[in-house]
């Protein structure tokens, strides 16, 4: 009975969120209901699930890919995800013979409709410099072995361009279903610091 009172308990960190968000409601400085969308909006309508949606159509549905890779905005728009931070977007695509990463040097310029927040190592200066001087090296370092022929290209986000990568699609998914597709594609294989791999 103990253990099960103990995962009751909510953690530090959320205990000191729901202070301050209790705080700043009491001041009349937020309104709860606005608090309430803005959560909703970034776990369920933005965020890389929005972005696995669009490289699984990409991946089932060529005439799709063509207009994904020549319009993003538009192609992504068509499946609902286009707002504020995606409005300039361009989709990279991963090939056997080229990988493709991004970073934003300056900042943390990043396509949110598609992927939701920047992790923090997105925003880290190690990363923003190392990922131009030694991008095969910070790959190694996510666990991502690029083979010497392969291409590495890395490309910098800025406030008026963002950019998605859409990965190479796993071999033996061939009778996978889109659902099934965009389950096996995470945040950071649309970074191009991963690879989309069968669970």
């Amino acid at each position: 009975m103990e253990d099960h009172q103990h995962q009751l308990v909510p953690s530090e960190m959320a205990l000191r969120v729901k202070a301050l968000e209790s705080l700043l409601v009491e001041k009349g400085l937020v309104d709860p209901a606005a608090l309430d969308a803005l959560v909703d909006t970034y776990e369920n309508r933005v965020g890389p699930r929005n972005g696995a949606r669009v490289v699984a159509r990409a991946w089932t549905d060529p005439a799709y890919k063509e207009r994904l890779l020549r319009d993003a905005p538009g192609a992504i728009a068509e499946l609902g995800f286009l707002s504020m931070q995606g409005e300039h977007m361009v989709v990279l695509e991963n090939t056997p013979r080229v990988h493709n990463m991004v970073v934003c040097t300056l900042c943390s310029c990043y396509p949110w409709p598609v992927l939701g927040l920047p992790p923090v190592w997105y925003k880290s200066a190690p990363y923003r410099s190392r990922a131009v001087i030694d991008p095969r090296g910070v790959l190694r370092e996510f666990g991502v072995e690029i083979a010497p022929e392969v291409e590495v290209r890395v490309w910098d986000s800025t406030a008026e361009l963002r950019y998605i990568v859409l990965p190479e699609r796993p071999a033996g998914t061939e009778a996978a279903t889109e659902d099934a597709l965009a389950d096996l594609v995470t945040r950071d294989s649309m970074i191009g610091v991963a690879l989309v791999r069968l669970a």
